[in-house]
């Protein structure tokens, strides 16, 4: 028998806590189990713990980060944006400041204060909570959602929200319970890769040299192809690949960003490889793929050459090593110098025109070939997850089962970075929640 009024949200992240205090908030008797000792352990590390909790892009620019399955969420957002989880958060308290970039985060820069406004979000609404517990089941009965199984015992309900996350960060909770409990119940799991995350290259040693560089206002540029076949005459002079409008990559280039990078002992990190992790990931399955890094994308070659030759006229008895301090991160120059095939302490007027361009041609194209990507676990974003063909655009039901719903990022929907896949947690959460409770008080 299940409880007529009863919604069991499973996972107490962004998504669920908003789903439990909505489906509360509408007269839906709620219970909220948590696998975790407390709630809220991603929002906690979130923005570096200072949780970017949305964008002030407008919404078309906002879907477009999602890829094609943006499409999915503009409904979602049509009922509950960035303005509606505002004034929630003003409601209790707590304001926000809206950066250069657009990305919105709490005026103290405390990830606790978000939690905390749930915390009493979810106390207003009278939602038990329950923490320590792992569902292990979905019980369903002709057709329709009857309960969970967790911990030995059953929990009647009669709609249940998967809002487990992803599979990232598993320090969090986000272990991919929810595949398992959707697919054991028929649906279908887009095939799970890691987003935002850090990647491996072939040539380790080399990474392993320049380990610690931190590269500014650069260009990386991704080529289905290996690296001694890139061309450069086909790198766009604008950004251009997943979340950028009207901006798509021609073949072979998978995408083209500026902005900056780091040299990790296993490859590359940083912003823009974060943000290209996840095209790269998903070219690797059809072939190899290479990246090229222009470490001074504000000049031509031309342009360069002749900075290079001033600098060597000017600094003529300094040593070629010594000079590079003026062009590239110092943990860098070492390994530099030995890829040019110069010696070190060869004074800046002896350095030929020959030995200058093979300084150019470095210096706008640094190659790597990528291995692939570092591990889900250290992955911000799971990409993949209950296909989106099987979820009802409207409501967020489930369109096999009866009475269960979906929000979060155990859905097929993820976006680069920048508060975006924060506040699609949020608005799914809310149209669960609002859908779930709205389908038990009607329903029974």
């Amino acid at each position: 028998m299940t409880t007529s009024n009863h919604v069991i949200i499973i996972g107490a992240g962004a998504g669920g806590m908003m789903a439990a205090g909505r489906a509360a908030a509408l007269g839906g008797s709620v219970l909220l189990l948590e696998k975790m000792e407390r709630p809220g352990k991603k929002i906690l590390i979130t923005g570096n713990g200072r949780c970017n909790l949305t964008n002030s892009h407008d919404l078309n620019s906002f879907i477009a980060q999602f890829g094609p399955n943006g499409r999915f969420l503009y409904g979602v957002f049509s009922r509950f944006f960035r303005d509606d989880l505002l004034s929630l958060l003003r409601r209790y308290g707590v304001e926000t400041k809206t950066e250069p970039n657009g990305q919105i985060y709490p005026v103290s820069d405390k990830a606790h204060d978000i939690v905390r406004v749930f915390e009493h979000y979810l106390a207003d609404g009278r939602v038990q909570m329950q923490t320590c517990v792992n569902v292990t089941r979905l019980l369903v009965e002709k057709g329709r959602v009857t309960g969970v199984l967790a911990g030995g015992g059953r929990y009647p309900a009669a709609a249940v929200i998967l809002a487990t996350g992803g599979a990232s960060h598993p320090q969090t909770g986000s272990t991919g319970d929810g595949y398992r409990l959707a697919a054991e119940l028929g649906h279908t799991i887009v095939r799970l890769r890691p987003a935002l995350v850090p990647l491996v290259v072939t040539q380790i040693e080399r990474a392993k040299s320049m380990q610690g560089a931190s590269l500014r206002n650069v260009r990386l540029t991704a080529f289905r192809c290996p690296d001694e076949r890139i061309d450069l005459s086909l790198i766009p002079g604008v950004d251009v690949g997943r979340g950028i409008a009207g901006k798509r990559p021609k073949p072979p280039i998978i995408e083209s960003r500026t902005g900056d990078a780091i040299i990790a002992h296993f490859g590359l990190s940083g912003p823009i490889v974060l943000e290209m992790s996840l095209s790269i990931v998903d070219a690797l399955e059809s072939g190899p793929v290479s990246v090229s890094i222009d470490l001074k994308p504000e000049a031509s070659a031309v342009q360069l050459h002749k900075g290079l030759q001033q600098a060597f006229d000017r600094h003529s008895k300094r040593a070629y090593q010594n000079i590079l301090r003026d062009f590239l991160p110092q943990k860098m120059i070492g390994p530099f110098v030995g890829m040019t095939g110069i010696a070190p302490e060869k004074p800046g007027n002896q350095v030929t025109g020959e030995e200058r361009e093979s300084v150019v041609r470095l210096m706008k194209s640094l190659r790597f070939d990528v291995k692939g990507a570092y591990s889900m676990s250290t992955a911000m974003v799971t990409a993949g997850g209950v296909s989106l063909k099987e979820i009802d655009p409207r409501t967020m039901a489930s369109q096999l089962v009866k009475g269960l719903y979906f929000c979060g990022e155990v859905m097929d929907v993820d976006a680069g970075t920048g508060g975006y896949n924060l506040q699609a947690a949020f608005s799914t959460g809310y149209m669960a929640g609002e859908n779930a409770a709205s389908f038990v008080l009607t329903e029974h």
